[in-house]
């Protein structure tokens, strides 16, 4: 929480050149506070280490500045994890963010722990954008303005990761509640 908090209250500076396909890299460290009793990462720290990346990714693209004239903000629709590795108190990790690809509605990012070269975890996240009085903001508009020279299309999900928003039903629907 110290982290998230830290990171929401002091942005970091935007990477000059960044595209939103370009990876975010996120460099931290393994807390007391991150354990659970077994002495390793609490799952539950993996997804509050990743809101922190996902933050971070935001801020690299000196996309606060951009949502914030908008009043738009990130909310989650869906996450999922795999593990691999155990992370440790005081484990030095980094998290690569980066943009899978978007529908109307929903923009899907993969994150991935690594530490010391190896894959520790991986998540992906469906997220989406709202607006005052919680109106939704088409994902295309989100990554219009967060990249002004992204691809007009997305690029193609991979098949998983498709098959994974289909399932949980946050990919975009051929309706009239976009």
């Amino acid at each position: 929480m110290i982290q998230l908090t830290w990171t929401s209250l002091r942005h970091r500076k935007p990477v000059p050149g960044m595209g939103v396909l370009d990876p975010s890299v996120t460099r931290m460290r393994v807390h007391p506070g991150d354990l659970d009793m077994l002495m390793h990462v609490n799952n539950g720290a993996y997804l509050q280490m990743m809101d922190v990346a996902r933050f971070n990714f935001v801020a690299d693209l000196d996309g606060f500045a951009k949502i914030g004239e908008r009043k738009w903000y990130p909310v989650v629709a869906a996450s999922t994890m795999t593990y691999k590795r155990s992370l440790k108190l005081g484990d030095r990790f980094e998290i690569t963010t980066r943009l899978l690809g978007w529908d109307k509605r929903v923009i899907y990012l993969e994150q991935v722990f690594t530490h010391r070269g190896q894959v520790c975890a991986t998540g992906y996240v469906a997220g989406r954008f709202l607006g005052p009085g919680n109106a939704r903001v088409p994902a295309p508009d989100v990554i219009a303005l967060m990249g002004p020279d992204a691809p007009a299309e997305s690029p193609a999900l991979p098949d998983d990761v498709a098959a994974w928003a289909r399932a949980l039903d946050v990919a975009h629907r051929d309706r009239t509640d976009v």
